[in-house]
């Protein structure tokens, strides 16, 4: 999958160990579902999963690794990917914009990001297919990049990386359905299921900002674009709520009260704009609350430190580590007390 800032990666194991100790959970919102790391790992255990997100490009990646069911859609996706990966390379908007003015990609690789591109655009797939091939695309599309994994700026000098060929693969699908949906936290919060797993963005990143590239790739509208890094003109704009320290505990608390399930899982950042106790006490409005905090790595940007678009080091590292709070909130004590052990034992483990 995709490097994304914010990426449950390391989480998976104790999410899952989460999940599969609360009884009778079937199915599960992942409301700000970004890469869908997690509601890939949740459809695995067998849970109905309902990946939602605001941007075009996460619903892309949610139709593939939630909706897809894998019995119904990998024959087609490997044909599919097979002859896209015979397509001749063809320079275009994407070439120009995010390998000639920006430097995130190779020519080489961006003249068959176009092509591909336009060839997924002119065969007028099945939605399900078709989001296949763009995860496919994004993903080949990443592991040739020259970006510390966000796409504010590129690096100076090209990652080693960017000098292989693109290679298109099949995504990893998985058997069974799901639903991928677009819509606004708030609102899509009210769809009923079991269990509601939350990771809002908690700090000043935007999204949109960080992974415009991915949209523009997704959409493929050919938006005007400004600055160095050439992002959307509307990432100048798009704000959210959770992305304010002034607004955040407002907004959360609009989903938190929206919400229609018996149990929620939250996750969210020491680095945080709502301090651990707030977030308890926000939480404890629908039943009892848990909290286990997961000590792991951030972001590799954060790690090497933060480069402006000439490449140059801008601020200092502060500290190499960070600690994850995974809340579990339900009705039932003897519930939260068995994920909570779970959870440790896992950790031990």
């Amino acid at each position: 999958m995709i490097k994304y800032l914010g990426s449950k990666r390391t989480l998976i194991p104790h999410i899952r160990a989460a999940v599969g100790a609360i009884p009778d959970v079937r199915s599960v919102l992942d409301l700000f579902s970004g890469t869908s790391r997690v509601g890939h790992a949740l459809k695995q255990m067998g849970q109905f999963v309902i990946a939602n997100d605001q941007l075009t490009f996460p619903v892309m990646l949610a139709r593939c690794y939630v909706e897809a069911d894998a019995e119904v859609y990998r024959g087609p996706a490997e044909r599919l990917i097979a002859d896209l990966a015979r397509v001749p390379p063809r320079p275009g908007y994407f070439t120009e914009t995010f390998c000639e003015r920006a430097r995130f990609f190779q020519p080489k690789n961006g003249a068959r990001i176009d092509a591909i591109r336009d060839a997924i655009a002119n065969l007028d797939l099945d939605p399900v297919l078709e989001a296949i091939a763009l995860t496919s695309l994004m993903e080949a599309a990443d592991r040739v990049d020259s970006t510390t994994g966000v796409q504010m700026a590129y690096l100076k000098q090209w990652a080693q990386r960017s000098h292989n060929d693109l290679e298109l693969r099949v995504p990893e699908l998985v058997p069974g359905s799901g639903r991928a949906m677009q819509g606004d936290a708030s609102t899509s919060a009210s769809t009923e299921v079991d269990l509601a797993y939350l990771d809002p963005p908690y700090n000043q990143h935007r999204y949109i900002g960080n992974y415009h590239v991915w949209e523009t790739l997704v959409r493929w509208d050919a938006p005007e674009h400004y600055g160095v890094a050439c992002k959307r003109i509307e990432c100048r704009d798009h704000k959210s709520d959770f992305n304010s320290k002034r607004r955040i505990l407002e907004a959360f608390e609009q989903v938190i009260q929206a919400l229609r399930c018996k149990h929620i899982l939250v996750s969210f950042s020491n680095e945080g704009y709502i301090a651990r106790e707030e977030l308890e006490q926000l939480l404890s409005t629908r039943g009892e609350v848990g909290v286990v905090d997961i000590d792991f790595k951030r972001y590799v940007g954060a790690q090497i430190g933060i480069f402006n678009p000439s490449g140059k080091r801008v601020g200092r590292v502060s500290h190499l580590r960070n600690k994850e709070h995974l809340f579990v909130v339900s009705e039932q004590r003897k519930i939260v007390g068995q994920v909570v052990d779970k959870v440790r034992q896992e950790l031990a483990s």
